[in-house]
């Protein structure tokens, strides 16, 4: 009695991870071309649009070409969207948070201190805690 264990011999094994390991950069390949596709402020809605149809429908094709124009700036469109995503998390923290930062802190401080709403000393003693 054969299994299945049995027949497949340890060169169809590697064969197949082989095979297998193509197929998922494939699919990785292509999620990558279309969200650059869809990050790039250099393309307007018709330019990601024959994009992607283009990739759509033949898509060996389309991906290679996509790769070949436009792959050189891929690598900068992913920094500046995660640098971008960086920034807007930072000022989320800080609207959710609700501090301000040390310079409009300082600058908030010296308007009372303007208007004499805090003496010399309150004024130094803050600004000290500000400055750290």
């Amino acid at each position: 009695m054969s299994t299945l264990a049995a027949e497949f011999g340890s060169g169809q094994v590697l064969w197949s991870i082989f095979w297998f390991f193509l197929f998922f950069m494939w699919l990785w390949l292509i999620i990558s071309v279309f969200s650059d596709i869809l990050r790039s402020d250099d393309l307007n809605g018709w330019g990601k649009a024959l994009w992607s149809i283009f990739i759509i429908f033949v898509p060996y094709l389309g991906v290679f070409i996509y790769l070949i124009a436009r792959g050189g700036q891929m690598g900068e469109r992913a920094v500046q969207n995660a640098q971008a995503q960086e920034q807007a998390f930072q000022s989320y923290i800080r609207e959710t948070a609700g501090g301000a930062t040390p310079s409009d802190q300082l600058a908030t401080l010296a308007d009372l201190h303007a208007n004499g709403k805090l003496t010399d000393d309150e004024y130094a003693t803050a600004k000290a805690k500000v400055i750290g």
